[in-house]
């Protein structure tokens, strides 16, 4: 009865763990053992070790010094600035791509690929091509060529410019260049969910087509798709790693502006002091944050709620 229990009629069960048997190991041996191995190390003083001792524990301590530290959370105030750039772009691009993309008759399925296309390139590389290619500070650089061209008179120190902070236009670009594509699908498929009598009866109403059919119709019918793509464009923007760190830093290291959560934590961690604790006691804080953020805004937009589509 035991086996037969766990194996399943037919044996059904066996092959569902032999198909999602290796996953799930995989899962928590890479996955939930390390973070519960980061949580367990922001309460010791683990400098270059990831098994400290028990009289290297200091409780909150690592707490404390993260909340106190000046750099980290000047590193939260970048993500803000970050998010209020990336957030809203990316949401109006990716939406006026879908828009656009749904109205095609013709080659619809070749435009979906190139726009989505972007999405299969790894950051570090676009990175590196915004970095050395196009906002490169010398005149052999895309932008400043083109520049020269209009008459822009001097060339631009795109990543190294902080009054007027130009970096921040190099860093947006790349990011909104590599996951509109990904959001205009999740748009697309919000669109063709929107039953075409909605707007048959809207014409019969005498609702004229463009702006008053998608303020009245389009749009509130994408509000579960809206509310989706609001919340992973923030979860995303909290994880920005690769273009920072790719775009601003070189041989002699990394400057002391735009330093996002991400990059903070990776130079307490792996630094000069390799301090293990207190980079996993910002990791935790900063999962916290995320965790919050996600669950205020998900209320804020009646995510989950009765009647929701």
């Amino acid at each position: 009865m035991g086996a037969e229990r766990i194996l399943g009629p037919q044996r059904r069960n066996l092959w569902f763990w032999v198909f999602v048997g290796p996953f799930v190991v995989g899962l928590g041996l890479f996955t939930y053992v390390p973070l519960a191995w980061s949580v367990y190390l922001s309460f010791f003083d683990a400098h270059n070790t990831v098994s400290p001792s028990g009289s290297d524990f200091v409780g909150l301590g690592n707490y404390s010094a993260m909340l106190g530290d000046d750099a980290f959370l000047g590193s939260l105030g970048t993500f803000l600035v970050f998010t209020a750039f990336i957030v809203p772009a990316t949401y109006a691009l990716s939406l006026g791509l879908a828009l656009m993309v749904n109205r095609l008759r013709i080659a619809q399925a070749f435009f979906r690929s190139v726009f989505f296309l972007p999405t299969a390139c790894s950051y570090v590389v676009a990175a590196l091509i915004w970095k050395l290619s196009i906002f490169n500070g010398v005149r052999f650089g895309l932008a400043n060529t083109v520049l020269g061209w209009l008459g822009g008179g001097e060339d631009i120190a795109w990543l190294s410019t902080t009054d007027p902070p130009w970096y921040w236009l190099v860093i947006v670009t790349v990011r909104l260049w590599l996951q509109a594509g990904f959001y205009m699908i999740l748009f697309l498929a919000g669109l063709q969910r929107i039953s075409p009598q909605l707007y048959e009866a809207a014409a019969v109403d005498g609702a004229r087509p463009g702006w008053q059919t998608f303020r009245h119709i389009t749009f509130p019918q994408l509000r579960a798709t809206s509310v989706a793509v609001v919340l992973l464009l923030v979860i995303n923007a909290f994880q920005a790693f690769d273009e920072f760190y790719n775009l601003l830093s070189d041989a002699r290291g990394y400057p002391p502006y735009a330093r996002p959560p991400l990059v903070y934590l990776y130079y307490t961690a792996l630094g000069q002091d390799q301090n293990l604790g207190l980079g996993s006691a910002g990791a935790v804080i900063l999962a916290l944050i995320i965790a919050v953020a996600t669950v205020l805004q998900a209320r804020w937009f009646g995510l989950g709620r009765k009647g929701e589509d």
